[in-house]
């Protein structure tokens, strides 16, 4: 079999016998900024999933937006995790029925095609395979599958995805830092770093925010922040800093309670354009729609739940919303994605 582009990656296949029909999987991939996931799960039984599937094996990449860091690393990081998987699950690539690839930064029809031909290129023959923007994957894990529904993302990124009972399909955000993502992690981070400037020189009002940040840098006076921005404004560096946000905010910063206040109402304004959109909530805005919800920003840290804030804030115009919190990553969504695809149950990969 071709080993694709990095060879070494693929050598412990030399070491395995072809599979037989049972041992076939399926493989998911969630791929953001920060950080890639890959899952194998064994081919189910049946077409659809009453209950998360088990996973055979689990591994763990660098980020894999080409927009954060580029088409070569994003591409050597997806096939590393791609290999890493197969290994610990005992398959080699023959026993692949079918993948999907979730990834933050696809965005149109374009992206899609490249990589699709850069995913036959690792895997040729007849294995199925889909590739969609990692939002599809997170709304499926929460829904085992069935693409009906909104999601929320608010990671180092964030973006809202919908699809409706018949199909449709509708998006909000998810344009990266230089277009504006607020709400996501990133966008809180920048905005409070900005506040420790404005404090520092008398713009803005004092904030503990101050101390905490630079603390969390390990710098010595405000300052030093431009230096440390300019050095490497990656995102998910920059975003690692939500959580001495969130700290500040539990002990009653003001500052840092704005930032967060911003968020949740940036976050429910993507919401409800999805939403509103596909008309999810019926004519009234009382009929109930599941909303998932996943991402680092909406975890608690430091006592302050944040995600508690949007699903009230939410209730407020949609009183029908069903918030689902999944208790999977939606690499397994990505898995069940590709199941569904492989059976010709799930066509709305586009994102």
């Amino acid at each position: 079999m071709k080993r694709g582009r990095n060879r070494e990656l693929w050598e412990f296949e030399r070491e395995m016998t072809s599979n037989g029909a049972e041992g076939r999987v399926i493989v998911g991939v969630d791929g953001g900024a920060t950080s890639t996931v890959c899952v194998c799960i064994a081919v189910p039984g049946t077409a659809y999933f009453d209950e998360p599937p088990s996973v055979l094996a689990r591994a763990e990449s660098s980020g894999s937006n080409h927009n954060s860091v580029g088409d070569d690393a994003a591409k050597l990081a997806l096939e590393k995790v791609l290999a890493d998987a197969l290994m610990k699950a005992h398959r080699c690539r023959s026993a692949v029925q079918a993948v999907c690839l979730s990834l933050s930064g696809v965005d149109n029809t374009s992206d899609q095609q490249r990589m699709h031909q850069w995913l036959r290129e690792v895997f040729p023959g007849d294995v199925k395979l889909a590739v969609c923007n990692d939002s599809v994957a997170a709304l499926a894990s929460g829904t085992l599958g069935r693409l009906h529904g909104c999601v929320l993302v608010a990671g180092t990124g964030s973006i809202a995805f919908g699809v409706s009972e018949d199909g449709q399909t509708a998006r909000a955000a998810g344009v990266g830092p230089l277009l504006g993502e607020p709400g996501s992690g990133y966008s809180i981070s920048q905005q409070a770093l900005a506040a420790v400037m404005r404090a520092h020189d008398g713009r803005g009002p004092p904030t503990s925010l101050s101390k905490a940040v630079l603390q969390r840098l390990e710098l010595s006076s405000p300052q030093e922040l431009i230096g440390w921005m300019y050095k490497d404004y990656s995102w998910a560096r920059v975003a690692a800093i939500v959580p001495t946000v969130k700290s500040c905010a539990a002990m009653g910063d003001p500052v840092a309670v704005k930032v967060l206040a911003n968020a949740v109402e940036e976050l429910a304004i993507s919401v409800k354009a999805v939403v509103r959109r596909l008309n999810l909530a019926g004519e009234n805005g009382t009929k109930p729609f599941p909303l998932v919800m996943v991402g680092g920003v909406l975890e608690v840290d430091n006592g302050w739940d944040l995600c508690a804030q949007l699903v009230d804030h939410i209730k407020g115009f949609y009183p029908g919303v069903k918030p689902i919190q999944p208790k999977i990553e939606p690499a397994l969504g990505a898995a069940m994605l590709a199941w569904c695809s492989c059976s010709g149950l799930t066509n709305s990969l586009s994102g």
